[in-house]
């Protein structure tokens, strides 16, 4: 012989107000989700090779990673920095 449980009005009432509750919370994570993947795409990848060399630089015998103008190049990149620390320097001599 089976029993069955039954339930009484407010204890299904509170059943189903769970079950609302859950099914609710998740249908938000679904959301938050689904709206997360679409902005956290990746960019895609460009490309590159070592072996490729600019048109500029044909030449082999030059390094490509040297700077040949080295006061515009701290005026460019220091600026101020570079102009404060070097406007004595004539005096020491």
């Amino acid at each position: 012989m089976e029993t069955y449980m039954t339930l009484t009005q407010t204890q299904m009432a509170d059943r189903l107000a769970l079950i609302k509750e859950v099914a609710e919370r998740k249908n938000k994570m679904a959301k938050i989700k689904a709206k997360g993947k679409t902005t956290m795409r990746k960019a895609p990848k460009v490309k590159r090779t070592f072996m490729d060399t600019s048109a500029a630089m044909d030449d082999s015998s030059k390094n490509p990673n040297y700077y040949t103008d080295a006061s515009k190049y701290a005026n460019e990149y220091y600026g101020e920095t570079y102009r404060e620390t070097t406007r004595f320097d004539n005096d020491w001599n």
